[in-house]
């Protein structure tokens, strides 16, 4: 299994930006620049997620998918705001490669059989952010609306129904080590990795080297990271050389 790396471009108001824990916002830079810079070092695929979308109660800023895709050279992952299956072709017309959806998945679960018999699995993706919650049985909970609202849903459960669908990438996002630099939240991971058979992305605390390759041994086929990528804490050309050292397949 080839391992990819994604770099991920957080949106806000046109520009990226990078939070800790879902809140701290601070600026990242321009979404095209980004793009173009992080397909020159060698990025597998970018993610574009409109944070703001669906708590604005808007579909994703189009104009901006329309640039990135034009200037990326990599498949592109768009997330935010996509609530239903016309506001998800609109998205994929406007040159993104896979979708992305988290909080209408939830809400609506036949949405997600909707998109993949339209567009097929392998375009469609599930978000699930997740916070530690130990009364329920995995011991994390299902937040929404960009992390704010607790459903009181076990994440690892509802990992497992959104697989059935037949996604092709499930993308788990931890609140509890999202943006702190600390390190994947590997029990996450491990747990989901054990009840699907779609690609799962690891994201939210990569902050070394180490915890690239700590997440592909818990069971993580796709690299997410922002913060360490945005502000040149680690190199896309050094991750791989190190993660190929490790003896991980990685596109050089």
């Amino acid at each position: 299994m080839t391992i990819s790396i994604m770099p991920c471009l957080d949106m806000q108001n046109g520009r990226v930006v990078k939070g800790v824990r879902f809140v701290d916002i601070r600026d990242a830079g321009d979404p095209v620049a980004c793009a173009e810079a992080y397909c020159r070092a060698g990025a597998d695929a970018l993610a574009l997620l409109d944070i703001t979308a669906t708590v604005e109660n808007r579909p994703t800023l189009l104009d901006v998918v329309r640039d990135v895709t034009a200037a990326a050279t990599v498949p592109v992952t768009v997330g935010g705001g996509i609530s239903d299956l016309a506001a998800a072709r609109a998205v994929l017309d406007a040159g993104a490669d896979v979708i992305s959806i988290s909080s209408a998945a939830f809400r609506k679960p036949d949405l997600i059989a909707k998109l993949v018999d339209a567009f097929g699995g392998e375009r469609v993706t599930v978000a699930v952010d997740a916070a530690r919650n130990p009364a329920l049985p995995s011991g994390y909970e299902v937040f929404i609306d960009g992390g704010r609202t607790a459903t009181g849903a076990d994440a690892v459960e509802w990992a497992a129904r959104i697989s059935d669908y037949g996604v092709g990438t499930i993308l788990p996002t931890s609140k509890s080590t999202d943006g702190v630099r600390t390190g994947y939240d590997l029990p996450l991971i491990r747990s989901i990795s054990a009840v699907t058979s779609a690609a799962v992305v690891a994201s939210g605390g990569a902050g070394t080297l180490e915890h690239f390759h700590d997440a592909v041994k818990a069971g993580a086929t796709v690299l997410l990271a922002a913060s360490v990528f945005h502000f040149q804490v680690i190199g896309i050309p050094e991750l791989k050389a190190y993660l190929a050292s490790r003896n991980v397949a990685v596109r050089l």
